[in-house]
C-alpha cells in the first residue's frame, strides 16, 4: 500500500479555495440561468473538468513525484467510473419521479453538492480509522468484494423500487402531484404542501450514501491521503451534471459498464486484504505477525488495471448496442437521439 505523502501545504490550501470557488460559480450558473445544455455545451464543459484533473494531476507530478500523481490519477478514475454508475441511478430516479427537463440540472446539483458532503465525512471517518486500526483495511477488502459480486448479481432496474425512507415519507407528508420549480413546499387552496422534489431529493440523498459507503473504502484501497482522496472524489464529481446530458440515452446501453466496475472493486478489494495480510497485526492470523509473501500491488499497476477494465467494459458495451441496432435495420444514433435534442412540446411538461 502506497504510504501518506505530502505536498506543500500552500498547494493544498491553495487547490481546496480554487475548488470550492469552481463549484459555487457552477451553482452561481445553474441557479441564475437553469436551462438544459445543449450537445455542444455539455461536451465544451465535461472536457474542461477532464483537461483540469489532468492539469491537477500533472501538477501532483511537479511538485510531488510520480507517486502522487499516479495515486491522484488512480483515485480519479476510480472515483469517475463509480461516478457514472451513480449517474445511472440518477436517470432512474428522475424518470421515476418525472422530474422535468427544465428542473433536472439543480436536481442534479443538489445530489452532487450531497455526494461531496457525505464523502467529506466518510474520508474523515476512513482516515481516523485507517490511522487507529490497521485492520480495518481486511473489512474494507471485504466490503469492496461483496459489493463487487452484488453488482455483477444485481440489475439497475432494481434501483427503481421505492427506499424504505421514500415509502416513509409517502405515508406521513402530505405530497402535491405537480412540481413548484425547485421547490420543496408549495401553497395549493391556502393550504401548504410540500412538493414531490422533496421525495427526489430523499432518494438521491439515499443513493449517494450508498455510493460514498462503495466510493471512499476503494480510494483508501488506492492511496492513504486524505487530500488526494478528497480531491480526487471533487474532480470525478465536477461536470457530472454534464455529463449527464452528455451521455443522455447513450448511457442506458452502457451494458457491460457495472462488469467493468465489479472487477475494478474486486481487484481494489483484494488489493486491500493484501495489504492487510502484509501489514498483519490481528493474533488469530499468522500469531500476529506480518505476512511478508503477501505482495503489494503497486500505484501504477492498479492505474493500468483501472484504465484496462473501464477501457474494455465501455468498449464491449457500444460494439454490442450497435450489433443491436443494427439488427433492428437502425444505426445506433438513430435509436439514441441525443438527450438533449430541443424537440418542440417534448419532455417539457
Amino acid at each position: 500500500m502506497p504510504r501518506v505523502l505530502a505536498l506543500p501545504a500552500w498547494f493544498e490550501i491553495g487547490s481546496l479555495v480554487v475548488l470550492t470557488l469552481i463549484l459555487v460559480g457552477d451553482l452561481l450558473l445553474v441557479l441564475k440561468r437553469p436551462h438544459v445544455p445543449s450537445f455542444k455545451e455539455s461536451t465544451l464543459w465535461v472536457a474542461f473538468y477532464v483537461a483540469l484533473a489532468l492539469v491537477f494531476a500533472g501538477l501532483m507530478f511537479v511538485l510531488g513525484d510520480a507517486e502522487h500523481g499516479g495515486q491522484f490519477l488512480a483515485g480519479w478514475l476510480t472515483e469517475y467510473s463509480l461516478s457514472i454508475d451513480n449517474l445511472f441511478v440518477f436517470v432512474i430516479i428522475m424518470a421515476r419521479f418525472s422530474v422535468p427537463r427544465k428542473l433536472q440540472q439543480e436536481v442534479l446539483m443538489v445530489g452532487i453538492i450531497i455526494a461531496l458532503v457525505l464523502r467529506g465525512i466518510f474520508i474523515l471517518l476512513g482516515a481516523s480509522l485507517i490511522e487507529n486500526f490497521s485492520w480495518i483495511f481486511y473489512l474494507f477488502g471485504a466490503w469492496l468484494v461483496w459489493t463487487a459480486i452484488q453488482q455483477v448479481r444485481g440489475d439497475h432496474e432494481d434501483e427503481d423500487s421505492e427506499t424504505f425512507i421514500v415509502r416513509m415519507l409517502r405515508k406521513r407528508v402530505s405530497i402535491t402531484d405537480e412540481y413548484d420549480g425547485v421547490k420543496l413546499r408549495t401553497t395549493v387552496d391556502g393550504r401548504r404542501y410540500f412538493t414531490p422534489m422533496i421525495i427526489v431529493f430523499v432518494a438521491i440523498g439515499t443513493t449517494d450514501l450508498l455510493f460514498a459507503l462503495d466510493s471512499i473504502p476503494a480510494i483508501f484501497g488506492i492511496t492513504q491521503s486524505p487530500f488526494i482522496v478528497f480531491t480526487a472524489n471533487v474532480f470525478a464529481l465536477m461536470g457530472l451534471r454534464q455529463l449527464y446530458f452528455l451521455l443522455g440515452g447513450l448511457l442506458e446501453r452502457l451494458e457491460y459498464l457495472k462488469y467493468g466496475i465489479a472487477f475494478i472493486l474486486a481487484f481494489i478489494g483484494v488489493k486491500l486484504v493484501l495489504h492487510a495480510m502484509h501489514e498483519n497485526e490481528l493474533p488469530f492470523i499468522n500469531g500476529g505477525e506480518h505476512i511478508e509473501w503477501a505482495p503489494e500491488i503497486s500505484t501504477w499497476m492498479s492505474l493500468i488495471v483501472i484504465v484496462a477494465a473501464m477501457a474494455v467494459a465501455t468498449v464491449a458495451s457500444l460494439v454490442k448496442a450497435r450489433l443491436d441496432a443494427k439488427r433492428r435495420g437502425h444505426t445506433l444514433m438513430e435509436e439514441v437521439p441525443h438527450f438533449t435534442e430541443d424537440t418542440p412540446g417534448k419532455h417539457d411538461q
